[in-house]
């Protein structure tokens, strides 16, 4: 008989069970949750993603000397894939010679163009001169005649004297003043072929700066290691079709792998919580089972926008305690940051606290039913909270409001 009932009684009770769900959804809402409260140790710890980099790393740089040739943006051709492995000297990438070419014809031109100018500059001042000193020797050979004349004049009349004196004087002023003027010219002419060769010069040196750096559009590595592409600004990384220009020349990296740090970002609410020195625990995506330990040793001063957010974000840099073979530069890292920690205190979930008239309370379990508690919280991290006064060891509250 028991048999029986077991068997027939038991599909009935879960039947009316699900009829009483199913067809009261609010039932639902009638069951409480609950946590019995403990003393423990009670850690608060920041978490957040990062990104594996090398501490330390040397850049591969492009031409270091495009402002000097006037040029401000420079296109990436060609690229090796990133994560390659290069000896001293190999090839990285090479740059688009497009501006480059331009620029060589341009300079070709203008140093033609200069050098007939500086050929006509001095066969006009040859031509000049010559013109002038010319009448300079006319002009001395008036003023001698002049002097003759006086001489000869002495025993004519007093005016023919006087007329002879004047006309001496009037050669001797007008060569004088030819004299000068024929300095100044030809100190023009020296100025104007200065600044002729001047100009020769520039247009020479730019040409010159052109082909130093013409080599330099194919971008070697300066020593062995692991080919890292440059990250810009917005976070992408450089590829081919990318830019560099002579305030960023860098088209990829070579990093230490000595020495490791997960670059990662925190929010502006937590960022008051990070020291310099506070221990992290480092856990790289790609390989679940392995922790490191690491030291935030780097805390941005000034938050960054974040893109497609409009969430502030700070800069912290975790220095991993030790580097492995198996760990890569870019590999995604789940940090946690260790900011303090309680010795036996008492915490509830935070969904377990409510406030009712600008009070902290939770809801404690007395016999069948809950009672409004009021608390004294202290810190909290991203799931509990420290219940400083109001409950104790054992207590049972529940996380959502009761009916």
């Amino acid at each position: 008989m028991t048999k029986k009932l077991l068997i027939f009684g038991i599909p009935i009770l879960i039947i009316v069970i699900i009829f009483y769900f199913v067809g009261n959804p609010d039932g639902m809402e009638n069951i409480n949750l609950e946590y019995t409260v403990k003393r423990e140790t009670f850690n608060i710890i920041v978490n957040t993603t990062g990104e594996l980099q090398a501490e330390k790393s040397e850049e591969i740089n492009g031409p270091m000397g495009l402002r000097r040739a006037r040029i401000y943006s420079v296109k990436i051709a060609d690229l090796v894939p990133e994560g390659t492995f290069v000896d001293s000297g190999a090839f990285v990438a090479s740059l688009d010679r497009t501006e480059l070419t331009r620029l060589l014809k341009d300079n070709e031109l203008d140093l033609q163009k200069v050098e007939n100018q500086m050929k006509q500059t001095e066969l006009d001042t040859t031509l000049s001169l010559r013109a002038n000193r010319e009448e300079l020797i006319n002009l001395k050979f008036a003023f001698e005649e002049a002097k003759i004349k006086l001489e000869q004049s002495k025993f004519e009349p007093p005016a023919s004297i006087r007329q002879a004196e004047i006309s001496l004087i009037r050669a001797e002023r007008t060569y004088e003043q030819s004299v000068e003027n024929y300095k100044i010219k030809h100190e023009q002419a020296i100025t104007k072929m200065k600044e002729v060769e001047a100009q020769l010069t520039k247009v020479k040196q730019q040409t010159d700066d052109l082909l130093e750096i013409a080599n330099e559009f194919t971008v070697l590595a300066p020593k062995k290691g692991m080919v890292i592409y440059k990250k810009e600004w917005s976070g992408k990384k450089r590829q081919v079709g990318s830019e560099i220009s002579p305030w960023d020349p860098s088209v990829a990296t070579l990093p230490d792998m000595s020495q490791l740090i997960s670059k990662a970002y925190i929010n502006e609410v937590d960022i008051s919580k990070i020291k310099m020195g506070q221990k992290a625990t480092v856990g790289v995506d790609a390989f679940p089972d392995k922790k490191i330990d690491g030291e935030v040793v780097k805390i941005a001063n000034v938050g960054e926008q974040k893109p497609n957010s409009d969430a502030k974000v700070f800069e912290v840099q975790i220095r991993l305690s030790n580097s492995d073979s198996i760990l890569k530069p870019s590999m995604t890292t789940a940090n946690q940051i260790f900011v303090n920690s309680f010795d036996s205190v008492l915490f509830v979930p935070l969904d377990a606290l409510f406030t009712d008239q600008k009070e902290q309370i939770v809801y404690q379990k007395k016999g069948v039913g809950y009672r409004k508690t009021p608390v004294k919280t202290g810190e909290s991290n991203e799931n509990f909270i420290i219940i400083l006064e109001g409950l104790d060891d054992g207590a049972v509250v529940s996380i959502n409001r009761p009916e």
